[in-house]
């Protein structure tokens, strides 16, 4: 932050003009990078980006500028206006929306920036409306400097002008935009949204709005908006990429330094709305998270649900003003909800239950959720915090991933987390959970025994030197990047880190201080923050006081359900299953010995005397000239194994210390028809694979957590041509044991990649509960497509188009159940046969050592492998 940067006031004002009526005293959005910030901490704090520059413009108008050098030649500017939908009244629903399109669609000097290489848009939240340009830094013709212009199309956005054509053709696009938003995802989002904030303002400001409304405004509206929020103190702009920090900041201060508050009062011409503006602007001073903690979010008041005698600074329950800021009444365009009150399940145990029911819902699902204040991480001890969160929340979801499938449970997906939301001003710690509807009570059981277990328990050593070590080898990546992290990653993680009160430090800072960090983490910190993450699952425990405040429970069900049938769910037996699963007894996690190498080196010694390898050049059928067994060319190395596997191998830094690995064999679904398969055989064959992982003397658990420990992401797809076997892992050394001088070094990432193609071909084993889950997911996914409209439409095209052709159709539920274990690995097997396979690897990596690793992992394949199926 420049310490030399005006104080963040409301100055340059015009005293013959009024006061504006909706400004008030209120804390920077700057946050940490303000000025006049508080900086004391209660341990040491964390360094802030040096070169990131923020300052305050006479006029109350904040601004932050990071230099950026990737991609070179180009930046981004973002203005952020903070008011969104929830500082909408209750006649003006939808219309920070509508002003976003008119401001900035309407804007002569954004069109300049056309034909330029440039990129506008904008967008309207709960909390704020964006604008951005992102742009090259000088003109394709003529190399005259665009932040200028750039600038000018933002402050256009400042001043609009609201003009009778503009407002009917934006119009016409958001109520456009609205029967396009009318999805079923869409309303369970709102349903989800409406139950956890039912106290506050959000249940009932969605940024889509209402269509009566928008039907009727006039240009004095939207003006009205739009002068009462569009003022200097209620924005910030944000400058990311290659520019020169001094120039930028005269270039800000040229372009927005004559805009005042009151200058735009002067174009507020609905009274009513203009006295009922200001009397919200005091009710968000007085009692919101908004003023409470940042300006980024809105004015909302929240349940908190916390560890028991957690001291809440943050608590706005006392703030007794006469406004209905919360919008607890009932109001005449308020949606028809028949919300269940609040259950009290025993005493100190209060659960907020919702069911929605809808006929295109296919499956069951359930969100749990926590609120809690956000904490700023601003210095060591918030750091350390946030470290023990990541460890325990990363072991719980593992534990859910991985051992939740061992007995083919009940859901389909389940995950659990807290993130820091701005849009809705608060930690949100939500347990979201799909299940067939028959087993829902079954799925609610299993996934809440398992965050009790960790509540209660905590990680073992084991999961705390896996998962420590893995925020270690991500802090290590993510440094190495360097300068090379784009605008717009660079740009998003400002804004989310400003928003929510944190130190922005730089890649490198953060390795460091995650080194200093984890290097004297204690399991006992881990445990407590686990504890801490549960505490509103342990309290429903009988006998347990673990935390104050309500569990919101939200529920989304299939329609029409009969009561005595096994899905059938309402608000009581949902509220019931929750509590009766918090009684079931847990034990603690034992930890699974995970190996550090799945191939030992004396069995590569043997496989290499057994089938010696050799590699042949490349011989190609399209006229290219082949390539030699033993030459490195560029860009691509391109070379054939003795046994038949073709190998392509290519460095590419673009990502550091990453590389990708794909593994290619020919057919997909065409070879189900050409070799006589059962149809969908293939397909369901490759999803098993997928959904299994168990091979050679491994269980599927071992593998699972072999592949946690060195961050490899795998995904088995087929289409209609081929089966393809996707890999992403790190290029460096990982699986590793300790900190500092301590380490204990594992192998690379792309040696383990490496033994996992050699298992998969060798030694893959075939499970039932394997195929079970492919087969759920392939009957769900056939459901769901018939209750798609668009899914439909592209079948029906796709039947016409193919003559029926089974390939390059979705594979009916009569075809999914009809196939067996035997008859998927057999089709999948049958692909898998060296001669026909083909290898591509890209990444930040020594080519020669790659090749070296192909060579001894891949080159030792028997050619025959797999020639019996």
């Amino acid at each position: 932050s420049d310490s030399s940067s005006k104080e963040g006031g409301i100055r340059g004002s015009n005293n013959n003009l009024e006061p504006h009526p909706s400004v008030r005293p209120h804390i920077s959005p700057l946050n940490r990078l303000a000025p006049n910030a508080n900086l004391e901490t209660a341990s040491d704090p964390l360094p802030v980006h040096a070169d990131v520059k923020s300052g305050v413009l006479a006029n109350g108008l904040p601004y932050v500028i990071l230099p950026n050098k990737s991609p070179p030649g180009r930046f981004e500017a973002h203005l952020q206006v903070f008011s969104g939908s929830a500082d909408e009244l209750e006649p003006q629903q939808g219309i920070a929306h509508l002003t976003e399109h008119v401001a900035y669609m309407g804007s002569r000097k954004r069109e300049r920036l056309f034909g330029t290489g440039s990129q506008t848009n904008a967008y309207t939240d709960f909390h704020h409306t964006v604008f951005y340009a992102a742009c090259p830094v000088q003109t394709p013709r003529g190399n005259a400097p665009m932040l200028p212009m750039a600038l000018d199309a933002l402050v256009d956005v400042m001043e609009a002008r609201v003009e009778t054509s503009r407002l009917e053709k934006e119009r016409a696009a958001v109520l456009s935009e609205m029967t396009m938003v009318n999805t079923i995802e869409y309303r369970v989002e709102c349903q989800i949204l409406s139950t956890l904030h039912r106290e506050n303002r959000l249940a009932k400001r969605f940024p889509i709005g209402k269509e009566v409304l928008i039907n009727n405004w006039q240009n004095d509206d939207v003006r009205t908006w739009h002068r009462t929020h569009y003022r200097p103190d209620n924005v910030l702009l944000y400058l990311v990429g290659d520019i020169d920090p001094a120039e930028a900041e005269k270039v800000i201060e040229d372009k927005f330094g004559h805009l005042t508050a009151e200058k735009q009062a002067t174009e507020i011409k609905i009274p009513e709305l203009k006295k009922e503006a200001s009397e919200l602007a005091d009710a968000v001073i007085a009692a919101t998270v908004k003023q409470g903690q940042s300006w980024h979010y809105p004015p909302a008041r929240h349940d908190w649900c916390v560890p028991k005698g957690e001291d809440i600074a943050l608590d706005l329950r006392d703030g007794i003003i006469d406004y209905d800021i919360n919008l607890q009444s009932k109001y005449d365009l308020d949606e028809e909800v028949g919300f269940l009150a609040t259950e009290e399940v025993a005493p100190g145990k209060k659960i907020r239950p919702h069911i929605y029911r809808h006929e295109l819902l296919q499956a069951f699902s359930l969100h749990l959720f926590a609120k809690r204040p956000v904490e700023a991480i601003v210095d060591m001890d918030s750091f350390r915090r946030s470290l023990a969160r990541r460890i325990a929340l990363a072991a719980l979801q593992i534990r859910l991933n991985v051992g939740g499938r061992s007995d083919d449970p009940a859901f389909t997906f389940v995950e659990f987390n807290q993130l820091d939301s701005a849009r809705e001003g608060c930690a949100v710690c939500s347990l979201d959970m799909t299940a067939e509807p028959a087993r829902w009570k079954e799925a609610i059981c299993k996934s809440v025994s398992e965050i009790r277990k960790l509540g209660k328990y905590g990680v073992t050593a084991g999961e705390m030197e896996r998962y420590a070590s893995s925020l270690m080898t991500d802090a290590e990546q993510l440094a190495a990047q360097g300068d090379r992290i784009s605008h717009g990653d660079q740009l998003s993680y400002l804004m989310e880190t400003v928003a929510n009160g944190h130190t922005f430090m730089s890649p490198e800072q953060s390795y460091y201080m995650t080194a200093a960090a984890l290097s004297s983490l204690t399991l006992e910190e881990v445990n407590k923050a686990a504890s801490d993450l549960c505490c509103h699952i342990t309290n429903i425990h009988e006998g347990e006081d673990t935390a104050d405040g309500v569990v919101i429970a939200v529920a989304c069900s299939p329609k029409n359900v009969e009561e005595d049938s096994p899905a059938f769910c309402d608000e009581e037996i949902l509220v019931k299953t929750i509590y009766d699963a918090c009684q079931v007894e847990v034990e603690p996690e034992e930890d699974i010995v995970v190996p550090h190498t799945l191939v030992p080196e004396d069995q590569v010694e043997q496989a290499i005397k057994e089938n010696p390898p050799v590699w042949q050049g490349g011989v190609f059928s399209d006229g290219t000239p082949g390539t030699a067994p033993d030459t490195i060319t560029r860009p691509f190395v391109l070379r054939r194994l003795g046994n038949g596997i073709r190998v392509g191998v290519a460095q590419n830094p673009s990502e550091s210390q990453r590389g990708h690995l794909r593994l290619t064999a020919p057919g997909g679904r065409d070879a189900e028809k050409r070799l006589g398969f059962k149809s969908g055989s293939m397909a369901i064959g490759a999803r098993t694979m997928q959904e299994g992982g168990a091979f050679g003397p491994w269980t599927r658990e071992q593998v699972e957590l072999f592949c946690v420990d060195h961050l490899l992401m795998v995904e088995i797809n087929c289409s209609e041509e081929s089966i393809t076997i996707d890999f992403v892992f790190p290029t460096t050394n990982v699986g590793n044991v300790g900190f500092g001088d301590d380490i204990q070094l594992g192998i690379t990432g792309t040696e383990s990649v490496l033994q996992l193609v050699r298992e998969i071909l060798l030694g893959f084993h075939w499970e039932e509960d394997a195929l079970g889950r492919s087969k759920q997911h392939f009957r769900s996914s056939h459901e769901c497509l018939q209750k798609n409209l668009e899914g439909v439409t592209t079948e029906k095209i796709m039947e016409s188009m193919t003559d029926m052709d089974d390939r390059f159709l979705s594979i009916d539920v009569d075809a999914v159940n009809s196939i067996t274990l035997e008859e998927a690995k057999n089709a999948v097997m049958s692909q898998l046969l060296p001669p026909d396979l083909e290898i591509s690897m890209a990444g930040d990596f020594d080519v020669n050592e790659v090749l070296e690793m192909v060579f001894k992992y891949v080159g030792t394949v028997p050619a025959d492998t797999n020639k019996d199926y």
